[in-house]
């Protein structure tokens, strides 16, 4: 019944979703267009990367780590008129304490930002560190308009509605599009013209949110900052949220320090790691992001009221929902990624030398791509039990790793060793995820891991034999094919392995009789009629 609940409430978040990514994929294919993997496309690609590593550090961190927790408390009590007046409060002073820390970093920030960028640049890149400091300072701003759009979407995720805030992304990215397009020709480079667009694009989604809340009956308003800082539920909510910005802080570093890596080991590696982690981004933000959304309050309700059956069954759910999807596309993946990113990619400045960079680096994410997902999907289970010190643990485990072999492989492997180390940390992530969850109250770790893996290996098998036919068939397929168009060389081979390789999928799932998979179907008929 949960799985099909589960199913059933993750299909239109999912499509919201879908769509955002794809966008998301077109905003980077705008960007390849414009940019390419030149000196011009790196500055963009680390003056974006720093606010929006605050942004998941203290936006995202805070909001599904410690305030929707702390906010479905206040709610099971707003029946009454002093607990809705509790609820009340604690928004505002959430509120109050989001705009003014947001705004009180960003300040420092923009006056620092020379001195930040020193990290990524040597002194003979002062050309590209100088349009680097421009392009921060124009998009400095959006980590306070993205807090505050993560602060509405914390609310109407508390409350149960999730399309207002799964349509944001979808605005976001269209802005970006269309800001380059139309203001490139008005700017000094294309990089700046994105660079507007991301800080208009977050505006608007914070904007979009807020009739939703305003309509739920929340009031947004600021109250006096000693209030906002001795609230009982904010002082919570940071009580909660600190251990794991250390744990966060981790994952954040090591962006920071393979970008640094990247960016002194050759002009076009900064571009070629981002292009590759945006395919990989469009995988992870249909399945283990949507579903992570979605389980987290359940979750949070099941370990309150200690109903532990619910909550592994919905666990391990949502992990073999994950590599339902994620253990086939990797597969295919790599069969035909060259085909997959001449597609998505080639054309204007990104020329053949990309397209071989990134589907060197591609490569090597795609493998992590499935232990990247379990991790997102299983930190819930903490979160859920106000548990932030284990995941934050893992993430300094995580850090270690993954900086210990950026370092040693970058020189010699460039974009392809930090991508090797970023695969190799995650998978040791999962690992130590699942250890500390063998010592949680209530769950059956080792039932639910033996089970999670058997499915996986099947799901594993199955994609090995459906890459058979792909295999032997792709060639013939490029060759007939090859000199045409982009769409026509490249499209039609990824389009046409890609139904054989799903056939081949779906018709072994069928014969076994995957329950997941006969869950979705039954869904599906009865909607049908």
């Amino acid at each position: 019944m949960k799985q099909k609940s589960l199913l059933a409430k993750g299909l239109s978040l999912s499509v919201l979703t879908l769509l955002s990514r794809i966008l998301g994929l077109i905003r980077e294919m705008t960007k390849a267009r414009f940019l390419g993997t030149s000196a011009f496309s790196d500055a963009f690609g680390i003056a974006f990367m720093i606010p929006n590593l605050f942004r998941r550090l203290f936006a995202e961190n805070s909001i599904s780590v410690a305030f929707i927790p702390t906010f479905k408390n206040y709610l099971e009590d707003s029946n009454t008129t002093e607990g809705k007046k509790e609820a009340e409060d604690f928004v505002k002073a959430t509120f109050t304490l989001v705009s003014f820390l947001t705004v009180c970093f960003v300040s420092i920030g923009m006056a620092l930002t020379p001195f930040i960028l020193k990290i990524f640049y040597s002194t003979e890149d002062i050309v590209a560190m100088n349009e680097a400091i421009i392009l921060t300072r124009i998009m400095f701003p959006y980590l306070v308009v993205i807090s505050i759009a993560a602060f509405f979407q914390g609310i109407l995720n508390g409350l149960k509605i999730f399309s207002p805030s799964g349509f944001t992304p979808i605005l976001f990215n269209t802005i970006v599009i269309a800001a380059t397009y139309i203001l490139s020709r008005w700017t000094a480079n294309p990089a700046r013209a994105m660079a507007i667009g991301v800080i208009t694009g977050g505006t608007v989604q914070a904007l979009f949110q807020l009739p939703f809340v305003l309509k739920n009956n929340w009031r947004i308003t600021f109250t006096t900052l000693k209030k906002a800082f001795t609230n009982a539920g904010t002082k919570k909510v940071l009580a909660l949220v600190g251990p794991t910005i250390i744990g966060m802080a981790g994952y954040q570093i090591n962006d920071i320090v393979s970008s640094a890596l990247a960016t002194r080991a050759g002009e076009g590696v900064v571009s070629s790691l981002q292009y590759s982690l945006r395919l990989q981004e469009l995988i992870l933000g249909i399945c283990a992001v949507t579903i992570g959304t979605i389980i987290l309050p359940d979750l949070t309700g099941y370990a309150k009221k200690q109903e532990w059956v619910n909550f592994n069954g919905l666990l391990g759910q949502s992990v073999k929902i994950m590599a339902l999807i994620a253990v086939p596309i990797t597969f295919y993946s790599l069969l035909m990624s060259e085909n997959i990113i001449s597609l998505i990619f080639s054309g204007g400045k990104f020329n053949a030398d990309s397209v071989k960079m990134t589907m060197e680096v591609f490569n090597f994410h795609i493998i992590g791509l499935f232990f990247i997902a379990v991790n997102r999907i299983v930190s819930p289970a903490f979160y859920a039990q106000q548990n932030t010190k284990s995941p934050t643990i893992a993430g300094l485990v995580n850090f270690a790793v993954n900086i210990t072999l950026a370092s040693l492989l970058a020189g010699n492997y460039k974009g392809r060793g930090i991508a090797i180390a970023l695969t190799a940390a995650s998978a040791v992530n999962t690992a130590v995820l699942f250890f500390f969850l063998k010592k949680t109250k209530g769950i059956e770790v080792g039932k639910l891991v033996k089970s999670i893996i058997a499915y996986t290996l099947k799901i594993a098998v199955f994609s090995l034999i459906a890459s058979v036919p792909v295999y032997f068939m792709k060639d013939a397929v490029i060759g007939f094919f090859a000199g045409h168009t982009r769409i026509v060389s490249h499209g039609i081979p990824v389009a046409a392995t890609a139904a054989v390789f799903g056939i081949v999928g779906i018709i072994l799932l069928f014969a076994t009789k995957d329950g997941i998979v006969k869950a979705a179907a039954g869904k599906i008929k009865r909607r049908s009629k």
